[in-house]
């Protein structure tokens, strides 16, 4: 693991997809830190997370459970400095090693909600899944709904309870991934007025209540798919990014997220520098808001 000890941003930078290292013409990061984005809080700490492979195993949740503790130590030292961190990068699969990363700072009993912005609710399981696909069940991973080798690799010692769950958007579910969804206690609200779901303010606010930290994590593809033309996931009829970052600065305003993720954003193929330029314009975005409404939770 890399790193730069200057104050300010923990920045833990994911240069994986999956278990596997993204490649250099679908990197965002690049355009990312050759922005002011990461020292709007002051100069950034910058960590970037490498993949054991002396460990690599035939199992790719295995895998992803181990990149995963690596992304949990990342966050666990920004967070044990007092210092949010920001993770930029890799896609939806990170989510148990953040959450490991806060419950090894802060105690595997620490009240940590997950606000989800994204398309879809990454809430399959093996027995709900239609695609099979590995990066659409992290938050029933990090839920302890499925491969518990996975989170407890990501160091995620305790299953996040699913009242501390609120989805914002995800407006494409699979019907059982949905029907799972409705037997727990998550909640799906709408990013902003005029979207189905339940009012996102009073959503926002009594998962700020009942928890210490937040986690807000941003998939792009939460965006319409004009504006992430070459995600492999991207979905029609979806917000603006003023909506989206509406949205953001809603639950920025808690003063209780401790880290922020943005996700998802691929430079490569036709349209990528759509892409990156919407997934910096959310990452700045919500690092501004991050400062301008409450500033980040305390360590």
């Amino acid at each position: 693991m890399t790193t730069a000890s200057t104050p300010g941003l923990r920045v833990v930078q994911v240069r994986y997809t999956g278990h596997e290292p993204t490649p250099p013409d679908a990197d965002p990061l690049p355009t990312y830190t050759t922005s002011d984005a990461y020292d709007l809080l002051g100069p950034a700490t910058l960590v970037e997370p490498t993949f054991p492979e002396a460990r690599r195993d035939a199992e790719p949740t295995v895998n992803l459970g181990l990149l995963g503790g690596e992304i949990a130590g990342a966050v666990a030292a920004g967070r044990r400095a007092g210092r949010p961190v920001l993770v930029a990068g890799g896609n939806c699969t990170v989510a148990p090693g953040v959450v490991g990363g806060l419950q090894a700072a802060h105690g595997p009993a620490a009240r940590i909600g997950l606000v989800w912005l994204d398309a879809h609710g990454d809430f399959n399981t093996p027995r709900t899944t239609r695609s099979g696909m590995l990066g659409g069940m992290p938050v029933a991973v990090a839920a302890g709904l499925a491969w518990p080798r996975w989170r407890e690799l990501a160091r995620q010692e305790t299953p996040l309870p699913t009242d501390r769950i609120l989805m914002v958007d995800v407006r494409n579910l699979d019907p059982e991934e949905a029907q799972l969804v409705r037997a727990t206690e998550a909640v799906v609200a709408s990013p902003a007025p005029g979207f189905p779901g339940a009012e996102l303010g009073p959503a926002v606010a009594d998962l700020a209540e009942r928890c210490d930290l937040l986690y807000l994590h941003v998939d792009v593809d939460i965006l319409d798919e004009r504006f992430v033309p070459n995600h492999p996931t991207r979905e029609p009829h979806g917000p603006d990014l003023d909506r989206v970052m509406e949205a953001i600065a809603t639950v920025m305003a808690t003063g209780k997220v401790a880290v922020y993720a943005v996700v998802s954003a691929w430079a490569d193929g036709a349209g990528g520098e759509v892409a990156v330029a919407s997934g910096l314009g959310l990452l700045s975005g919500g690092v501004e808001a991050w400062v301008r409404h409450g500033g980040p939770a305390d360590g």
